[in-house]
């Protein structure tokens, strides 16, 4: 007998709650701008309300009577033309409003109507960024909050349109892939004696100095609204105003930091290189290990306390030179071989509007020395990309 107390009393609560629960309808959203029909938009709003568990809510169906015997109630906007709509279908409420495209922004606003007593009982409008695929989400935010209730704060945060250059459909992300050109000075180690060697010995003949050339392609694999992790490739040429080629690739891992887009960025890079085995004489001159032993032999065969220059008998023997003298050296007239660096790099993006401008300065090492650099680039944001995009 007590359990079925109870379940009656239950069934009870139920069905009085769906009795007396507020009925509302949703009249065509107002679209500008937008690809989306106002039937369509109205349809999103509905299925928003639902999700809310606060009305009765009307289905297109329920309405279509009202709506077929006046064509007007399709293009129902205004106060007095919403009342009378939502007299027509007897509910308590009519919800109404706007989407609107305005260039970079979609603006949504969403109008509550009580329809018993003939009020506008709230109104909410919210600026997010023209992502027209993710209306849905909007048009729920914003009927949230017109009820007083807390939207999702990631999803609001995506979404919501700010007036500054690194937007907020895709949190955190500025791309700067573009082309980069720069000056490097070879100053350090080996590589600046091997510039300034002469030709006849090997070496380039030419300024320590170099122009640098290339492109950097970005990617980010990770982001938020102040940090970024980025993966960087870059390809580069240098040395073509003296008349060289040197190519490289360089594979970098970077991280930017906050709104002033400072970053840093560390990795290898991959060129070629010609490289000999060789001694440095004493005079500064450079001889590959052929020239030297074929010059000690020479000056051994020349000398006739070493060799009698009448018989050609030998008096004293030709004694080869220690290979550990020699060791691998930079040498435009060596084998191609492939080079290794580790590189460094430090800088900042300065923005105007959409264009975007890196400037970096560099420090690439390996076991023949170092380069130091500086660079500079640019890049203009064409499109941003939906939330829903990585």
């Amino acid at each position: 007998m007590k359990t079925k107390i109870i379940f009656l009393s239950m069934m009870f609560f139920f069905t009085s709650n769906l009795m007396f629960a507020e009925t509302i309808a949703v009249a065509n959203l107002n679209s500008t701008g937008l690809h989306v029909t106002p039937e369509l938009a109205a349809k999103m709003a509905r299925l928003e309300l639902v999700k809310l568990e606060k009305y009765t809510v009307l289905d297109e169906f329920d309405m279509s009577e009202a709506m077929t015997q006046n064509a007007d109630y399709s293009e129902c906007y205004g106060k007095t033309c919403l009342i009378e709509f939502g007299q027509k279908l007897k509910v308590d409420y009519i919800l109404s409003g706007s989407v609107i495209g305005l260039g970079n922004k979609i603006v949504v606003t969403i109008k509550l109507i009580d329809v018993n007593n003939k009020m506008l009982k709230s109104t909410k409008s919210i600026e997010f960024d023209n992502q027209e695929a993710e209306l849905q989400r909007m048009i729920g935010i914003v009927i949230r909050e017109l009820h007083g209730l807390p939207a999702d704060v990631q999803t609001k945060a995506q979404l919501e349109f700010k007036n500054e250059m690194i937007t907020s459909n895709n949190v955190g992300r500025m791309n700067n892939s573009g082309p980069r050109m720069g000056l490097a000075y070879v100053g350090f180690g080996e590589m600046n004696e091997f510039f300034l060697r002469k030709e006849s010995m090997g070496g380039l003949g030419i300024l320590p100095i170099m122009t640098n050339l290339g492109y950097q392609f970005e990617s980010q694999y990770i982001g938020t609204e102040n940090f970024s992790a980025l993966g960087e490739l870059i390809f580069n040429v240098a040395g073509m105003e003296q008349g060289h080629f040197f190519p490289s690739v360089t594979l970098l891992n970077g991280f930017r930091f906050g709104d002033a887009g400072w970053e840093f960025a560390f990795g290898p890079s991959l060129g070629v290189r010609k490289t000999t085995v060789g001694f440095m004489d004493s005079d500064g001159t450079y001889y590959r290990e052929s020239e030297w032993n074929t010059k000690r032999y020479n000056e051994w065969s020349a000398d006739p306390a070493n060799v009698d220059p009448v018989t050609g008998d030998v008096l004293v023997p030709f004694v080869e030179t220690d290979e550990s003298v020699f060791s691998r050296t930079l040498d435009k007239r060596g084998n191609t071989e492939f080079n290794a660096s580790w590189i460094m790099a430090f800088g900042r993006t300065f923005r105007s509007g959409a264009l975007n401008i890196p400037v970096n300065i560099y420090y690439s090492s390996n076991s023949y020395g170092g380069i130091l650099g500086a660079s500079v680039g640019f890049n203009v944001n064409k499109s941003k990309k939906s939330i829903n995009q990585q």
